[in-house]
Parts: structure tokens; sequence; C-alpha cells
């Protein structure tokens, strides 16, 4: 039972990542690219690089292939040193794949000539949900696409109260200042509400940003030990009694993240399939509540 469960999270994890890059990168491909608007952090730095490289420098590109996905992996390669340090060698290795793939597919969808939706505000806030989703189901799933992601992820583990898409906003806002130098207003405030749409849906698709409080009312022993032991979160526990049956339990109180939520239903599945669970959302925790991104 307990080897099927995590090969499904195994899946899950896996359809997480390929579906959230693919869905990045149409939300730049497909809806800001055909405009002329521009993402902003590390993506935004490749399409000013590809621009400079193609319409500058008048760099060939091969047919059906773009030069974006290349440049958006080559920029991002200094970072690991620096995540390797904060989170460790498991989630290096899978960002790096999901940055490979997010590459991938960056130059393989092909640009429209012709946009797909004309309209600047409505390009810019689909394709801002788009990308923002894509990129939160990666984060989701444990992973990072890199550049601000990696970034904003490392900082949420040193700063708990810190939250992954708003670094995604400083720097965007940061790359589209020195756009200001380069293209029209109207160009850099449309690509800034893609940046701020992009960040909003991460936060909101992020769930380790979303901390819940679970009281768990059980009979058998041993519950508090393996959610310490499974999930390495600290339990409280109180002894009570039922006021109708005035049957002898335990009381267990924990804080976990909304991504660890489903860890812990297997677990109180496992030990005490009559157990009584409470799951409060949002809680706001202050003091020591670790974040982490990997299971």
């Amino acid at each position: 039972m307990h080897e099927t469960a995590i090969s499904r999270r195994t899946w899950e994890k896996i359809i997480l990542v390929v579906a959230g890059n693919l869905f990045y990168a149409c939300g730049n491909n497909l809806a800001i690219m055909p405009l002329h608007l521009y993402s902003g952090g590390f993506t935004g730095i490749a399409q000013l690089i590809r621009t400079v490289l193609i319409q500058i420098l008048h760099m060939p590109a091969p047919t059906g292939f773009d030069i974006f996905g290349v440049v958006y992996f080559l920029i991002n390669v200094p970072f690991f040193f620096y995540a390797y340090k904060i989170m460790g060698k498991k989630f290096c290795l899978t960002t790096l794949i999901s940055i490979g793939m997010a590459s991938a597919f960056l130059s393989i969808i092909p640009i429209p000539v012709h946009p797909i939706i004309e309209d600047r505000m409505l390009a810019a806030f689909f394709g801002g949900l788009g990308s923002g989703v894509g990129a939160g189901m990666v984060l989701r799933a444990g992973s990072s696409q890199g550049g601000q992601d990696l970034l904003g992820v490392c900082l949420a583990k040193t700063h708990p109260n810190f939250k992954v898409g708003t670094v995604g906003i400083i720097v965007s806002v940061t790359v589209y200042v020195f756009c200001l130098f380069m293209y029209d207003i109207t160009t850099v405030l449309y690509s800034i509400v893609f940046a701020i749409i992009t960040g909003l849906a991460i936060n909101r698709v992020h769930v380790q940003n979303i901390k819940i409080q679970a009281i768990i009312f059980t009979k058998e022993t041993g519950m508090s030990a393996a959610i310490m032991n499974e999930l390495h979160r600290g339990v409280t526990r109180w002894e009570g009694t039922g006021a109708y049956t005035n049957d002898d339990s335990h009381v267990l109180v924990t804080v976990i993240s909304k991504y660890e939520a489903g860890h812990l239903q297997d677990i109180v599945a496992k030990i005490d399939p009559h157990a009584f669970v409470i799951l409060d959302e949002n809680v706001t925790v202050l003091g020591n509540f670790q974040k982490r991104f990997t299971e």
C-alpha cells in the first residue's frame, strides 16, 4: 500500500513537471512573443538576448528551432551553485531536468507570425495566467524552472514568510526599467501586467505557501511518531475523552504545508482509518515553521 502511494506521488510529480513546463512555454511563445511583449526575470533576459542576436546581429536561426530556449538554459547554469548549497543535490537534479524541458519547449513551440490574441491586455492576462500556473505546477512538484523561481525557492527556504512569486515580480520590474530605454512605454506597461499576473498565479498554485493546521483525534498509538518520522513535523499531543462515549482519545495537533496534506492523509489512513481529522487552511504561523520543496 505504501509503495503504491509513493509510486502515485512520483507519477503526479512527473505529470506536473511536464504539463507545467508546457503551459509555461505556451504562455510565452503563443501569447506575448507574437506581440513583441517581454516576460520578466530570466525569461525576459533571454528574450532580450535573443532579440539582440537575431534582429541586431542577424544570427542565422535553424528552421523549426528557436535559440530562445538555449539562451534561457545557459543563463540559468551559474545559479545551480547557489541552489546546491541551499536546496541540496536532489532538488538541483530535478531542477536541471525541468529547465532542460522548459528550454526545449521554448525552442520547439513555434511563435506565430500573426498573433493568436491580438489585444495586448488580453494577451498579457492569459499569457501570464498560463505561464504562472505552469511555473506554479512545476514548483508544486518540488522542482523549479530556474531563474527567478530558483532564486525565489532558495529565499523562501531561508526566509519562511517569503513567497516565491514575489521575487519574480521584483526581478521583472527591474528588467522592465532597462526595457524603458529600448522600447515604448506601452510595450513595457503591458509586459509588466504579464509579469504581475504570472507572479500572482504562481503564489496561488504553489501550495507550499499555504499552511494547514491539522487536528487529529485517534484511539490508536503511534500516529504522532509516524508524522514526525515521515513528515518531519513537530506534533503536540493531548489526552482527551469523548463527551458522549467517555472513551479515551489522543488529540494531535501539527502544522504542515498544503503540499504535505496528501502524505498526512496516507499516514492517518494507514494507522487509523477511523480517525477524525480537522484541516484548517491558510493559518498564520509565528515562530519556526520550515518550508520544504521536496519529499
